[in-house]
């Protein structure tokens, strides 16, 4: 297992900036995600790291040695691409010992390798099977069996799941999370999915315009996040953001929405606000913090008054649309809680969960 340094990366297609500035260190032995919109410069990112990009600024260390220069063959890494990359005319037992045997490893050496990998994976029976009689997770498959053979120090995962159906995503999601706790070796993982960053990283990396918009562990991204884009792209479904004035008194703070309506705000806000005087903000609530059972939240409950005007039923869950301070809103319910559109209910919200954001900034108070 080796740890990897980056310092200070840029990475630019004539004047155009892929990655702007990025410094970043992953422990040995971590599975570190880069998650992101298209063209926030992940996968620039991996490539670099790779070295089958070359990089403009900065330095990129694995294991204490600098790499810039070195080739992609010689960095000790392993590579999982989208597109699985297999030998057509090559069974599934060659595809996975092909880079194996380009470096000379001895034959019964290869054979104990393949097979283990091949246990792992749950292929063993189809390891005399060409590739285009494989489904696609099969041969999402071979492509990890084909790195895990390797040994390698650093695992590179670019988008590997995003040609698989939902099905196979969620079963091939668990895999890598099991392989990775069963080998212990430093993984990068790309993909756009906040859902396979959340439920695989131990940190995540969350891109945007070619800089680190915040960094740390999916529960941290989740509940502290550090923007509205942090708080906007991590959480299905996206949190709910009301424009809203803060105010502050001396019974303490509130927000009020444009139509008249308020709630309290027992924390954030922004400093030095002077009492009575109003500042813009926009206030952000996740739908999973509101409940028609105050006893079911962890923090402080506000009461609202909810005329339902979309239901989305999901079998044991639902989402619900209804209007709060003149915006359409949702709220993420248990199936039976509410029974048809139209209907007015009361819910309670978990206000201490709410986060109050600098609309011109961005920036979380």
């Amino acid at each position: 297992m080796s740890d990897l340094k980056i310092t200070n990366l840029h990475k630019r297609y004539g004047l155009v900036p892929a990655v702007r500035g990025i410094d970043l260190e992953v422990p040995s032995g971590e599975f570190t995600v880069l998650v992101g919109p298209s063209g926030c410069g992940k996968s620039t990112l991996l490539r670099t790291i790779a070295g089958l990009e070359e990089v403009s600024e900065g330095t990129i260390e694995i294991g204490g040695r600098i790499v810039n220069h070195v080739r992609p063959r010689d960095r000790d890494i392993a590579m999982v691409f989208q597109n699985y990359a297999l030998y057509p005319y090559m069974n599934v037992f060659e595809n996975i010992a092909f880079g194996l045997r380009a470096r000379k490893t001895p034959k019964d050496e290869i054979e104990k390798r393949v097979r283990r990998a091949a246990d792992m994976l749950g292929i063993t029976n189809l390891l005399d099977r060409l590739p285009r009689q494989l489904s696609g997770g099969q041969r999402q498959r071979v492509a990890i069996g084909r790195a895990i053979v390797r040994n390698a120090s650093l695992f590179l995962f670019d988008e590997p799941l995003s040609n698989l159906d939902a099905q196979l995503r969620d079963e091939m999601r668990s895999e890598i999370k099991r392989l990775h706790q069963e080998l212990g070796t430093t993984m990068i993982y790309v993909t756009h999915d906040q859902i396979e960053a959340m439920t695989l990283a131990d940190r995540i990396v969350l891109l945007k315009d070619g800089l680190i918009e915040q960094a740390g562990s999916p529960l941290d991204l989740y509940e502290r996040p550090a923007t509205r884009f942090v708080a906007g792209f991590l959480g299905s479904p996206k949190m709910n953001f009301i424009p809203a004035e803060f105010l502050r008194d001396g019974s303490g703070a509130t927000v009020r929405f444009a139509d008249g309506s308020s709630l309290p705000v027992p924390k954030g806000g922004p400093d030095g606000a002077a009492n009575g005087a109003g500042r813009a903000v926009v206030f952000g609530i996740r739908p999973q913090h509101f409940s028609r059972d105050p006893g079911n939240l962890s923090g402080q409950a506000a009461r609202v008054k909810a005329t339902v005007e979309l239901l989305q039923p999901t079998g044991s869950r639902a989402f619900i649309t209804f209007p709060l301070g003149g915006m359409p809103v949702m709220a993420e319910l248990a199936s039976h809680d509410v029974q048809r559109p139209g209907e007015s209910i009361d819910l309670y919200m978990d206000i201490g969960r709410a986060i109050l954001i600098d609309p011109e900034s961005g920036r979380v108070f």
